[in-house]
């Protein structure tokens, strides 16, 4: 008689084999793809070095008022000079004439009740540190702003092509790849050279150019996604039961596949900065005096032959600008490895 070795009976192996993994309040709200994404940007090392950054520039564009003081009915965003004098001067100089307020900080830490030029000043005695403490204010607003508008139009274009395809998507396309077609900086210095006239010199020329050539991008990019989206089931549920196509849209199509095209937008609000700067370096955007990283560089046009002296006039804000950008692009960086199934090591 052959004897049967008794079996391991599977409901009683079955629970302690599998472990059901607990979903909390956040991933439930946010699903496992966008919890994934969320959890991986506080978790990589790239990303976290790119939020220290932006958060130390965010601290600085904050406090501006109180790291450097304005003075009284002054527009805030004015670099007070001393003097008209070509010359720069180096840094710790003191203050001779028109001196601003002094912050409350500056005797305690330093014990003296003199005001100096902490980083200098620039060609026409243009002072340095303040125009980049404020220029932080400039850059994030317009980055920001760039950025949440070439954002916008993007998605929509790329929503109605893919959502209506035919004749449409090919119409919207072909507009797109019109305008990738221009060389980015050129067109948007002709057409911010064109609204200078119209809409007198500021911020706003050069903000329309890089808004008017930088949205193509994402329009391609959402459609891709949408596309990959709107032939889903709980999609071809909504058409079947007669839900509207705004609500589906909006509703169902357009919060599934916008998350990583608002993740890797933040790549751009570093290069949309640079590019401003570029144009302001151009004397393509603000007033003289404004301040903006690119225009206290090109204070420094007239002495690049002499920076070996005036070594402060290039230093002082283009390690500004180069960090501000560093920390978008690392976080950005970041964002394209936790997105990219490759960068992950997923065949």
């Amino acid at each position: 008689m052959v004897e049967h070795t008794p079996q391991p009976v599977f409901e009683e192996v079955l629970p302690e084999s599998i472990k059901v993994r607990k979903i909390g309040r956040l991933e439930h709200f946010l699903g496992p793809e966008n919890y994934r994404i969320l959890r991986g940007l506080f978790t990589t090392p790239a990303s976290i070095a790119g939020l220290v950054l932006i958060m130390l520039f965010a601290f600085v564009a904050i406090f501006a008022p109180v790291l450097a003081p304005i003075a009284e009915n002054k527009d805030p965003y004015k670099i007070p000079r001393d003097g008209f004098s070509p010359d720069p001067k180096p840094p710790m100089t003191e203050w001779k004439r028109t001196q601003p307020p002094m912050p409350f900080w500056w005797e305690p830490v330093m014990g003296t009740d003199n005001w100096v030029h902490l980083m200098g000043t620039a060609s026409g005695q243009w002072d340095i540190y303040y125009g980049v403490i404020w220029g932080t204010r400039t850059a994030f607003w317009t980055g920001l702003l760039i950025t949440a508008a070439t954002v916008a139009i993007g998605v929509i274009v790329g929503v109605i092509a893919a959502f209506y395809g035919g004749i449409v998507d090919m119409v919207l396309m072909r507009i797109v790849d019109i305008f990738m077609t221009l060389p980015f900086i050129m067109a948007a210095l002709i057409l911010a050279a064109v609204l200078i006239p119209v809409l007198g010199r500021s911020v706003m020329p050069a903000v329309i150019a890089l808004i008017s050539f930088g949205w193509m991008g994402y329009a391609r990019l959402v459609r891709g996604d949408i596309l990959s989206v709107r032939e889903r089931d709980y999609v071809l549920a909504a058409r079947v039961i007669g839900v509207r196509d705004q609500r589906i849209m909006f509703r169902h199509i357009l919060p599934n596949a916008i998350f990583p095209t608002l993740v890797l937008a933040s790549m751009d609000v570093g290069g949309y900065v640079l590019s401003f700067a570029a144009l302001s370096f151009l004397g393509i955007g603000t007033d003289i005096g404004y301040a903006d990283w690119g225009q206290l560089l090109s204070f420094a046009r007239s002495w690049i032959t002499s920076l070996g002296t005036y070594w402060y006039i290039v230093v002082f804000p283009g390690i500004t600008l180069v960090l501000f950008v560093l920390g978008w692009n690392l976080l950005g960086d970041a964002m394209r490895d936790i997105l990219d199934p490759k960068m992950r090591g997923v065949k």
